[in-house]
């Protein structure tokens, strides 16, 4: 193993979330950070949720494709903490016990948002589930994408072209606008963990903005660098 400038490494990686509606960005953001990690010497990998592990991966094409909506969404509850628990246990754990930053292209604050506020499931109900998938893991830093919602929706259908729209996509105006709010108090409520940024802006100040937070919270209050496996 060899070690970067820093001297020491910390015995366990960095969980970063990215979370916010449609079109807000989080996909080219995630992939910013990532790249600014590696070249200040920190290993990273991006993941993503529903997904990111052969198990969750399978349950995402049956959420995405609207069977979890047609089930109610208690069940659809279900469906994505399956998910959760096999990405959590294959990828996001060992990762972060490898000293390995984390980058999660949405978690559990999404399912309080869509699930939870949208869909009203009961707050016992994610509590319980939190518990059994994730237990005290928690992301060191969430950041929250907070655009208009009319020019998400925008970015979305460009991103999307001539492809059908996916589960959450086709919902209705007023749907995403109500889930835009729910991102927003989530992070009032834990503005400790959370930082919404304003993502209705060019890339470059938002990738600014992102970066100042990590550097802010979490590398300043662990300077020492991940080790990095010697090619």
């Amino acid at each position: 193993m060899a070690e970067n400038a820093a001297i020491g490494a910390p015995d366990r990686g960095r969980f970063i979330t990215f979370e916010g509606g449609e079109g807000a960005g989080k996909s080219t953001h995630i992939k910013r950070l990532a790249d600014r990690l590696d070249a200040e010497g920190l290993r990273a990998i991006v993941t993503r949720e529903p997904g990111g592990s052969p198990g969750a991966e399978i349950i995402r094409h049956v959420v995405l494709s609207g069977m979890g909506k047609l089930l109610g969404p208690e069940a659809e509850t279900l469906l994505f903490a399956a998910a959760r628990d096999d990405h959590v246990h294959a990828v996001i754990q060992p990762a972060l016990e490898q000293g390995i930053w984390v980058l999660c292209d949405r978690f559990s604050d999404s399912t309080r948002a869509y699930q939870g506020r949208l869909g009203q499931v009961a707050p016992g109900v994610l509590n319980a589930m939190e518990r059994v998938t994730i237990g005290r893991l928690k992301p060191d830093l969430t950041v929250i994408l907070d655009v208009p919602v009319e020019i998400g929706m925008s970015r979305a259908a460009a991103r999307r072209g001539t492809g059908t729209p996916d589960r959450f996509e086709a919902e209705d105006i007023q749907f995403h606008r109500q889930l835009r709010e729910a991102f927003r108090q989530i992070a009032q409520d834990e503005p400790q963990r959370c930082v919404l940024i304003d993502a209705n802006t060019d890339a470059a100040t938002v990738a600014a903005a992102i970066w100042s937070a990590v550097s802010d919270r979490l590398l300043s209050a662990a300077p020492a660098r991940n080790e990095i496996a010697s090619a």
